[in-house]
């Protein structure tokens, strides 16, 4: 009887002995496959965001072409050739110095700006493949250097152009990116931080009203001013006389170029796709985006039609343009109503902006990018705090962020334009930046390049 109920008591321990070896060797293996499938996800959510990344980046630098076609649009057809080169230098040029230089001043370790790493982009950690966010950020430092160039068209000599490119894509854009983008002191958010302790905010620019826009637009209306109007544009009595543009179809296809390149300038600022919260703002800033452009472009048709008695195509055109500039900053925070407040504001103070630095500054601005960039990139970025919905003063947030806004547009602002004047000043001093007279009468296509756009 004893051996009996040992000899239940060893097999019933054996099969429970079994049961658990069992029990532990699929949870081992559940344990196993749950943790390659959380793998699994991402390092598919990884490429997601990588591809996505790319892919605006594309976008981006298809805005380029845009520059350059509403560029020689709103010029003469002897100066077309001039254009689309400055279009060509400013991405291959700016391209290899930010690589050289420009990227490690930007992301840099460094308070007022980062530490150089020449050539070497592997300092910087941001969870993706590091050689794409260099491409990203290429493609946005391009496209601040190609703003100015429109603004001293058809008057500027080549040479000139491109040591002014130089500056601008390894000096100017960097440091003040430095101090945004690049974790500097207008976007640190520590508690005790300059900008928390003065305002109780930091400065937001989500995809570069400011530091793109805004920039490229302040240098651009210095850079007019120091190398004066095109030849006939101010008559003895002062008074600003048109010098048409020599083909406003192309200049149009620009502006839808443009317009659709921005759909990668402002969502691609997300830098991910991946889960709902991207996707969602992803979709929400698409729609922002594209209702700014939209209210931009229908007001400043009204306002030309009100102001003139005729719906210019060109101040339409640059309409839509500034909606796009001004809600760059805060496509991420309003609502859609506010951003076609946001739009509509600049499309109207677009139109003002181009007459008060034509007729008043005396500033010759051929393709109008001083008023487009600069000024409406300076007022969507402060507009932003006031109708962001989680920040801003109309929706009962106080006084803060609108300051912050203000702030760090003001100083941004000031370091583009001080820059700007020494850059251009010393190259006038030094070699001059205009052309002769003939060569500005007859056309910068053949006498700069040897050939014409147009045979």
């Amino acid at each position: 009887m004893d051996k009996c109920i040992l000899y239940k008591f060893v097999k019933y321990k054996f099969l429970l002995l079994v049961v658990l070896c069992l029990v532990c060797t699929t949870g081992s293996a559940q344990n196993t496959a749950s943790a390659n499938m959380m793998e699994m996800i991402a390092e598919t959510n990884s490429s997601l965001d990588t591809v996505w990344m790319l892919l605006a980046a594309m976008l981006v630098f298809f805005m380029q072409p845009g520059f350059a076609l509403v560029e020689a649009g709103f010029t003469r057809t002897k100066n077309t050739a001039n254009i689309l080169m400055k279009n060509f230098i400013d991405f291959t040029l700016g391209s290899l110095l930010f690589w050289f230089v420009g990227f490690g001043l930007m992301f840099g370790a460094g308070v007022f700006v980062g530490t150089p790493h020449f050539c070497d982009i592997s300092f910087h950690d941001m969870g993706l493949p590091i050689e794409g966010f260099l491409i990203f950020q290429t493609v946005f430092c391009a496209t601040s250097a190609t703003i100015v160039s429109g603004a001293m068209a058809e008057r500027t000599k080549f040479s000139m152009y491109l040591i002014y490119t130089l500056f601008i894509s390894v000096l100017i854009y960097p440091v003040s990116g430095h101090w945004t983008w690049g974790g500097g002191w207008l976007m640190n958010g520590d508690e005790d931080s300059f900008m928390m302790s003065l305002f109780g905010n930091t400065f937001h620019d989500f995809a570069g009203s400011t530091i793109v826009h805004e920039v490229g637009g302040v240098i651009a209306l210095v850079g007019a001013a120091i190398i004066g109007p095109r030849l006939g544009k101010y008559g003895k009595d002062g008074r600003s006389k048109a010098i048409p543009g020599h083909n406003l179809t192309i200049a149009a296809l620009g502006v839808f170029i443009l317009w659709f390149g921005w759909f990668g300038f402002n969502p691609g600022s997300q830098l991910a796709a991946s889960g709902t919260e991207n996707a969602t703002a992803i979709s929400h800033v698409f729609l922002t985006t594209n209702l700014a452009a939209c209210a931009g472009g229908f007001c400043s048709l009204v306002t030309s039609w009100l102001k003139y008695r005729k719906p210019s195509l060109s101040l339409t055109l640059n309409g839509i343009l500034a909606g796009l500039v001004g809600i760059t900053a805060g496509c991420d925070l309003v609502s859609p109503a506010g951003a076609v407040a946001i739009g509509a504001i600049c499309g109207v103070l677009m139109v003002y902006a181009v007459e008060f630095i034509d007729y008043v500054l005396k500033v010759d601005d051929p393709v109008g990018a001083s008023s487009v960039h600069g000024v409406c990139g300076f007022a969507g970025t402060i507009l932003t705090g006031l109708f962001s919905t989680s920040t801003g003063l109309f929706y009962g947030f106080g006084w803060g962020f609108f300051l912050a806004q203000l702030f760090g547009a003001l100083i941004v602002g000031a370091w583009a334009a001080v820059m700007g004047f020494i850059v251009f000043k010393g190259l006038d001093k030094i070699h001059g930046l205009r052309v002769p007279a003939r060569i500005e009468e007859e056309g910068l296509d053949i006498y700069e390049h040897g050939e014409s756009a147009y045979n």
